[in-house]
């Protein structure tokens, strides 16, 4: 076997692995979001978390459909432990035993921001590293980080409030 078919196989082994886990990352995010969308069910930053939610649905679901397209199969042992750790995730300590708090609000803004953040680039590193801008023309990944960067904007003020009211007590 040649150097260049040995590479090629163990670039192609190392991209299917970085991309079950960025899917893994995504379906934590797309359950967060949900999960806290209903946690703040009927305030703005309810219908935002709603608005942000359906997005990052609509981005796991296109970047499956690119790993399918490249013939990446889906780790389903990786995804199911993303919802477990989802869920493990929720047992945090919030300053509150029973109910959602403040400090629960601003810990998924939080963390939902530093996701979509590493989905920016998530993005860019497919485009630009891996090349798949030129193996997936119709894909605009272009716009896929336009819609990234509105996901944050719509989420910023309302994780800036809720750091402020916990963090600062206004």
């Amino acid at each position: 076997m040649s150097s260049s078919a040995s590479t090629s196989r163990t670039d192609d082994r190392f991209l299917r692995i970085y991309m079950n886990d960025q899917l893994a990352a995504a379906i934590v995010w797309r359950e967060v979001a949900r999960r806290s969308a209903g946690s703040n069910g009927g305030t703005e930053v309810g219908d935002a978390l709603g608005r942000v939610g359906d997005a990052i649905a609509e981005d796991v679901a296109t970047f499956e459909q690119i790993m399918e397209r490249l013939g990446i199969p889906r780790s389903p042992v990786k995804s199911r432990l993303a919802v477990a750790a989802e869920r493990v995730g929720r047992l945090k300590l919030n300053g509150s035993f029973r109910s959602y708090s403040p400090l629960s609000r601003f810990v998924e803004l939080d963390f939902l921001a530093m996701g979509i953040d590493g989905k920016k680039l998530l993005w860019s590193n497919l485009r630009d590293l891996a090349g798949l801008s030129a193996r997936l023309p119709d894909i605009d990944f272009d716009e896929l980080i336009r819609r990234a960067q509105w996901q944050r904007d719509e989420l910023e003020p309302h994780r800036a409030e809720a750091g402020r009211e916990v963090l600062a007590g206004h």
